[in-house]
């Protein structure tokens, strides 16, 4: 696989992403795969990119839909929780993407569904599951989108139940 290429040739993204929380810290990640690298599934955060004349708390709570079925309004998001630029290709094309991430409080219980996806995540979004984001980073874990999410993930955690959560008892990621 080669190295994206960098600069004015990538196509200029604007994303929005959620991290739904358990009260039990854990957030709800999605499992994918590039179409590029079908056979390399990895974890991310819910969210995509924000169409022309939406806002980016509308495309969040729209993407919440697409990908696990759950309805939001944009008065429910908590945050943002965190904002970066990064560089990374996906399908074949590279990109430079303005994401924004915001947190839900999520109850374990809410109904989840891949029936809304995007025509263009048909075949490319696998599962939708709980994770702590120590799960996450534990040795035997499977591969995740974004080296930051964990970090990510503690921050919209820490927005939803408060900075003082103690999540030392994790039985597992589920």
């Amino acid at each position: 696989m080669g190295t994206p290429a960098s600069g004015p040739d990538r196509i200029r993204r604007t994303t929005a992403r959620v991290l739904p929380v358990s009260d039990d810290g854990a957030v709800l990640l999605v499992c994918d795969h590039d179409p590029a690298v079908p056979d390399a599934r990895r974890w991310g955060s819910v969210g995509g990119g924000v169409d022309e004349g939406e806002s980016p708390e509308r495309a969040a709570v729209r993407e919440l839909f697409e990908e696990t079925g759950v309805m939001a309004v944009p008065a429910q998001l908590v945050g943002p929780v965190h904002a970066q630029e990064a560089e990374y290709s996906f399908g074949g094309l590279d990109y430079h993407a303005h994401s924004t991430y915001w947190a839900l409080h999520l109850e374990r219980g809410v109904p989840l569904s891949l029936d809304h996806l995007a025509p263009d995540e048909v075949g490319h979004v696998f599962a939708v599951d709980w994770w702590t984001p120590d799960a996450l980073e534990a040795p035997d874990a499977p591969a995740y989108a974004d080296d930051h999410l964990p970090e990510i993930m503690r921050a919209a955690v820490a927005a939803v139940l408060g900075d003082d959560t103690d999540l030392t008892d994790e039985k597992d990621h589920r």
